[in-house]
């Protein structure tokens, strides 16, 4: 085994050897969690500006393959810059050796399904992520975070059940767990593998379990769960989409869906937490929508998105109209603006990079759907830029709060530099003026509108329903 293969070996490891070893020596545990997330930045940066793309098969036909390529580099940049700001908002919360042992357990298994090129492996990661997830949600103890936590946990293994079964039509049509052997298995494996994927990583009607999860988590939490975790069920969509040709306009198909679902749901929400989850379903969308270059936006997404839960958990209210009413300080106002407006897409920011070239790899049935959603999205976040704000002298501010953000946001103006070619002239009018027809919509139309979509298919009782109805509708489109 050459070098390089140890020392990935020892990165993925190293994190479920330090998540045990923070009981042996707690009072270190928040040093250790942020070295974790260090160490995966460095090694991000590594795939993404020097290695060569490579893969590792470790068994033989039963798996385990790994595969590190600049796709894989975008993830574990965003894992790594998203739980280093997070465990630095957590540095003065006093949270115990057990939150900081879950936290880098879930920053691993995140790594490890990020790596993964086959179906088993990625189950084992996934169902891991499931449960150190679970802890996380119910760390507060109350009963409403068990509930929340209990009915994630219920969806999510429902839905690794069905992807469970798809791996074994697999196996048994391939005689390998590759992903590539989706491209000769039977068509209802990739019905049921899909279904898994597309709830686990908050994708369409199935992904509506995701608003209340991450509404009614503490901050960090759904910062974490938005910027982080729910990718880990997007990554293998993209994954597969490039290796199997066949499977890339299904996955293209529920991109677009996905996006206008959201961004449906985001525009109308008044409830801040409420309207940040919908719109990472919305912006999930846009990942799939393009997978080539997928990586790049899941990037930019995870990082806007963790800084505006981690700011918007400081505002005094989670309702747009009583926080309407009322001046929120200046500094978080500024925050919020400059996430909002990457986000939107204004130049300057990552967000403006990377939505121009998803927009650009879009084939011409979806661009004038991803257009009118680009205007949603505008919409949507208008909500927060025109909220009232004032200089407020005697705030104090902790300095966990500005280390978080200043990691979030500092990465995204440096990530803008990823891709300098969507700085033409054109591309930047196009910006403007979408960004420009969103604001001025919100100010003329949505201001004053107040719509409550219905919420019966977030319901538990329905969220089992609502995978019934995906999954008949993707043996349809399979079997076409």
């Amino acid at each position: 085994m050459d070098v390089m293969a140890s020392l990935t070996i020892i990165w993925l490891i190293l994190p479920f050897m330090v998540g045990f070893s923070i009981y042996l020596l707690p009072r270190w545990n928040r040093y250790f969690a942020v070295a974790i997330a260090a160490l995966s930045v460095l090694y991000g940066c590594g795939q993404f500006f020097g290695w060569e793309p490579f893969s590792l098969t470790l068994t033989d036909s039963f798996g385990v393959t790994l595969m590190f390529d600049q796709l894989t580099s975008y993830f574990i940049l965003m894992n790594g810059l998203v739980t280093a700001a997070v465990i630095l908002y957590c540095f003065d919360k006093q949270k115990s050796p057990f939150f900081y042992t879950q936290l880098v357990i879930l920053h691993g298994v995140v790594n490890a399904a990020f790596c993964c090129a086959d179906l088993i492996s990625l189950y084992v990661a996934l169902e891991t992520l499931g449960v150190a997830a679970f802890l996380l949600i119910t760390y507060p103890r109350s009963d409403r975070s068990l509930w929340v936590g209990l009915r994630y946990l219920f969806v999510s293994n429902t839905a690794m059940l069905f992807y469970l079964i798809g791996t074994a039509l697999v196996y048994q049509a391939n005689h390998s767990f590759a992903f590539s052997g989706l491209a000769t298995a039977p068509r209802e494996a990739i019905a049921l593998i899909f279904l898994g994927l597309l709830t686990k990583g908050g994708i369409f009607i199935s992904g509506l379990w995701l608003p209340l999860t991450h509404g009614e988590s503490e901050t960090p939490i759904s910062a974490l769960f938005s910027g982080v975790v729910v990718k880990a069920g997007v990554f293998p969509l993209v994954r597969c989409a490039l290796l199997v040709p066949e499977l890339e306009p299904l996955v293209r198909l529920f991109g677009v869906g996905t996006v206008l679902l959201g961004v449906i749901y985001a525009i109308f929400e008044q409830d801040t937490k409420r309207l940040l989850a919908f719109s990472s379903i919305s912006q999930l969308g846009f990942v799939l929508a393009a997978p080539a270059v997928g990586g790049f936006y899941a990037l930019t997404h995870g990082l806007v998105k963790a800084s505006l839960f981690l700011t918007a958990g400081q505002l005094p209210s989670r309702n747009f109209r009583e926080l309407c009413s009322q001046s929120m300080p200046r500094v978080f106002w500024w925050v919020l603006v400059l996430a909002c407006a990457s986000m939107s897409g204004l130049p300057f920011l990552a967000g403006y990079s990377s939505k121009i070239l998803t927009m650009q790899n879009l084939l011409p049935w979806q661009v004038w759907v991803l257009n009118i959603a680009a205007v949603g999205t505008a919409i949507a976040f208008a909500k927060f830029i025109f909220l009232p704000c004032q200089a407020q002298p005697d705030l104090q501010l902790k300095p966990n709060l500005y280390w978080a953000i200043g990691v979030l946001l500092g990465s995204l103006f440096v990530a803008n530099s990823f891709y300098l070619e969507a700085y033409q002239p054109s591309n930047l009018l196009k910006a403007l003026v979408t960004t420009g027809a969103g604001w001025l919509a919100y100010g003329l139309i949505f201001r004053g509108l107040t719509v409550k979509l219905p919420r019966m298919f977030e319901e538990f009782e329905h969220l089992i329903g609502v995978m019934s109805l995906v999954l008949t509708g993707l043996f349809w489109m399979v079997l076409v």
